[in-house]
């Protein structure tokens, strides 16, 4: 009998966290969007070195943070400062090449900077398993 009450709890436990809704696209976008901005002040204030203390384990676990603000010193300084940046898109994926399989956003924004008037940047936060956003991508072209 005892058996069989713990048998049960466990199933319901399953069960509980199995229904566990996921969270809604709109709301994961918008959460991922505040994050990304935030992180992109960093970068536009060359903090590069924050950005990769909050960065997600993807990032962190393929470069190292000494190399990382090494790239992005080398990818940022010559654009010089941000003179505009719009939002084109924001996309919830939850399969991207080359990572796991996750809760991610694509975001995409037309940016102009005082050395290069026209640029797409595209930032990618991912839902961690601690529940907070976190930068798993970010590219300039």
């Amino acid at each position: 009998m005892r058996r069989l009450a713990v048998c049960a709890i466990f199933l319901l436990a399953v069960l509980a966290i199995a229904s566990k809704p996921a969270p809604a696209a709109g709301d994961l976008e918008n959460k991922a969007l505040t994050v990304a901005e935030a992180w992109l002040e960093m970068m536009d204030a060359g903090r590069y070195g924050e950005g990769w203390d909050q960065a997600a384990p993807v990032i962190k676990s393929s470069i190292n943070r000494r190399d990382f603000v090494k790239a992005l010193e080398g990818v940022r300084g010559p654009l010089g400062p941000l003179v505009s940046r719009r939002l084109l898109s924001r996309n919830h994926m939850t399969s991207l090449p080359g990572v796991p399989d996750g809760d991610y956003v694509v975001i995409q924004f037309e940016a102009s900077f005082e050395n290069k008037r026209s640029a797409v940047e595209t930032i990618t936060p991912v839902l961690d398993e601690d529940g907070l956003m976190r930068i798993a991508g970010y590219y300039i072209r």
